[in-house]
């Protein structure tokens, strides 16, 4: 597949990014596997002193993977609609891509108009740009793998539900705040250097993950994860439409054709319905997994021979997948990349890390590498006290997004020095595969914002023309706070305070106020496609990945590494990943100097916030040597008059009674 795709942002991309671097079925549901509740297996025994179970070690076999993608034909044969299917396993393998005679190769980013047309470029991110569809198939597939756990199960429905500026999104609710992950969306990226790449030479650390997504997380229905036995072992994606799109109306019912082939593939991989997102709620809105039904759908067709080379074929795909069938791997075992950790990699016996496939922790517990930028670096012995600590308060604390109630939080913890390196990451077993990109974004956003060079790196971005102009936010950031020092270190942003700067509205919902001066320069421009600093710091990046698929590896893929901020080191970059821009991340201070930055994802964002900030203030308790920031530099000092009204930046926000195993409530007050 050759195209052409969005060739005037290519050229201007360029210029910056040359420089950047035999088996069974699933449990079927009740009624033959089309539809009903999926039983919960019984858990293993948590590790002797843990308190968490593992998940069962499930994996998706190939003759699963060719029962999946055949129900998915069979449904959209149904409704004549040829599509791109993607299968992929729990840390992201793309382990099967099937392309229907007539589906179309390329799909448009959201069809939906913002301010009256489909912008692409000049600030307003990736809008109405056109790349291949098959990458809009393989991120719904990542979409519902990632999302998901043995505790929660949401699919790209979930996700538009909870990105966009009013939650739940609807023309009715204009006003409320933004969703609680606004910003997911741009996670996961192709340019990141924690998601690792396809590896076509196989052998040992070929299939490890988390595997980047060549478009981020999607908010376009259509993904699901697959289930066996209750445990997620995978996701489906589909794309046929064309239109790669979101619902702007959650509290309608629509008939989507992609959801409903997807919904197909999964008939006998379903999760146990109590898990499902409409089982859980967020700020007292219930979340929505699917608006297709199995009722709905066309008598099944599990028959792979009898599509494969008639109804279509299955495809490579440049830098996922080489066209053949591949089983999954098992999460937790060393292929994975995501494992028990071993005793001396990490006291807790009921953490997970990252590994190369060969039995080496991928980041292993170190000190700061940024001597020279700050007097005295973090010891690798105090990384190990923060991250001891943030993982003592998220054990015991109560989760928002997992079910059955009172289950307890599940997460991933990073800890970063002030150059981005990454210092420790750390995992409960079974957190959402999502939050491990994003606790290392948020660490390195709030690192980034709190340093004396943030704004000095951001003017030193090149303007792409017709894609971004990373300086111009600079100048709109000091103009809005009123404060020309702004981005040089005056103040401790948690990633809360730039979530506030990042929100289309000021207060965040109220409308016909003005927008965040990270965000779109107008609140009509916003799209999940176009948020403002967040995407114009990646969308050269993105740009150029999905050329390199579409042309079949005939131009130069991304570098490893986002953005186009000056390195902080050879090889460093601060904001490697991209930035993050919900709440859930501190920066971490020894007297009034910066040294670093925690950050945690998994859970609900109050959750998050609280294991980053009190994790941190236990290990300050603990050894005497580095703390949070003191109150009188946190951004929740700074004003904003908006139109008299003085408004204030917020840093942290923590449950009022987190924890499962104390009464304890509003544990960081007065902290």
């Amino acid at each position: 597949m050759r195209v052409r795709v969005a060739t005037a942002l290519l050229a201007s991309a360029a210029l910056v990014l040359s420089g950047c671097g035999g088996s069974s079925t699933g449990t079927p549901g009740a009624g033959g596997g089309t539809g009903g509740a999926t039983p919960t297996p019984s858990p293993a025994p948590p590790p002797a002193g843990g308190v968490f179970n593992p998940p069962a070690a499930e994996s998706l076999s190939v003759a699963e993977v060719q029962t999946i993608i055949a129900q998915a034909v069979g449904e959209a044969q149904a409704r004549s609609l040829p599509s791109y299917i993607a299968v992929t396993d729990r840390v992201g393998n793309v382990l099967a891509v099937f392309k229907m005679n007539g589906a179309p190769d390329l799909m448009e980013v959201s069809r939906k108009r913002i301010g009256g047309i489909a912008p692409v470029g000049g600030g307003i991110g990736l809008q109405g740009a056109t790349v291949p569809a098959v990458t809009g198939a393989i991120a719904k597939a990542v979409t519902g793998a990632y999302l998901s756990s043995g505790g929660n199960a949401f699919s790209s429905r979930t996700a538009s539900q909870i990105v966009q500026q009013h939650f739940p999104p609807a023309p009715s609710t204009v006003g409320l705040e933004s969703g609680p992950l606004f910003g997911v969306q741009f996670s996961q990226l192709p340019c990141s250097d924690l998601s690792q790449r396809y590896n076509s030479a196989g052998g040992p650390g070929a299939l490890i993950g988390p595997k980047r997504s060549p478009l981020g997380l999607s908010a376009d229905p259509g993904g699901f994860p697959i289930y066996k036995n209750g445990v997620v072992v995978g996701g489906i994606g589909v794309m046929g439409d064309g239109d790669y799109g979101f619902d702007a109306n959650t509290l309608d019912i629509d008939s989507d054709a992609e959801e409903a082939i997807a919904l197909a593939g999964i008939q006998g991989f379903m999760p146990p319905s109590a898990i499902r997102a409409e089982m859980i709620s967020a700020d007292g809105t219930t979340l929505r997994f699917s608006d297709a039904t199995p009722a709905n759908l066309a008598p099944l067709h599990s028959n792979f021979a009898a599509i494969n080379g008639s109804a279509g074929a299955l495809v490579a795909v440049t830098g996922y997948s080489d066209g053949s069938l591949r089983a999954g791997t098992t999460y937790g075992t060393e292929a994975s990349g995501v494992r028990a950790a071993k005793a001396s990699e990490f006291t807790n016996p009921d953490a997970f890390v990252l590994t190369d496939g060969s039995g080496n922790s991928r980041f292993p517990i170190r000190a700061g590498t940024d001597l020279g930028s700050v007097a005295q670096p973090l010891t690798a012995a105090e990384v190990r006290a923060i991250m001891e600590e943030a993982f003592k308060v998220l054990s015991h604390a109560r989760a928002q997004i997992r079910r059955p109630l009172d289950s307890r939080m599940q997460a991933t913890i990073s800890v970063v020095d002030t150059h981005g390196a990454v210092l420790g990451i750390v995992r409960s077993p079974d957190g959402p595969l999502f939050g491990t990109d994003v606790s290392l974004q948020k660490a390195r956003t709030a690192t980034f914002f709190s340093n004396p060079l943030a704004g000095q790196q951001l003017l030193a971005v090149p303007v792409l023309p017709g894609v971004s102009n990373v300086p111009a936010y600079v100048q709109r950031v000091r103009d809005f706070l009123g404060a020309p020092s702004a981005l040089t270190g005056t103040h401790a942003f948690a990633d809360r305070s730039g979530g506030n700067l990042s929100r289309p509205y000021f207060p965040d919902g109220e409308v016909a106020q003005m927008p965040g001066p990270l965000s779109v320069a107008s609140s009509g421009l916003f799209s999940p496609f176009a948020v403002g600093l967040q995407t114009d710091l990646v969308a050269g990046n993105i740009v150029q990945h999905v050329t390199y698929v579409a042309n079949g590896g005939a131009t130069a893929d991304t570098g490893v590494g986002c953005t186009g901020v000056p390195e902080a080191a050879p090889g460093q970059r601060r904001i490697a990943n991209g930035i993050q821009i919900f709440p859930g991340s501190v920066p971490i201070y020894r007297g009034g100097q910066l040294i670093g930055g925690i950050g945690v994802s998994g859970d609900g964002i109050d959750q998050d916030d609280m294991v980053s900030f009190l994790g941190l203030n236990n290990a300050g308790v603990r050894l005497g040597t580095l703390g949070n920031a003191a109150p009188a530099i946190r951004a929740d000092r700074i004003e904003v008059n908006v139109q008299g009204r003085i408004v204030r930046l917020r840093y942290v926000n923590c449950p009022f009674a987190p924890f499962l195993d104390t009464p304890d409530q509003n544990v960081c007050v007065g902290l």
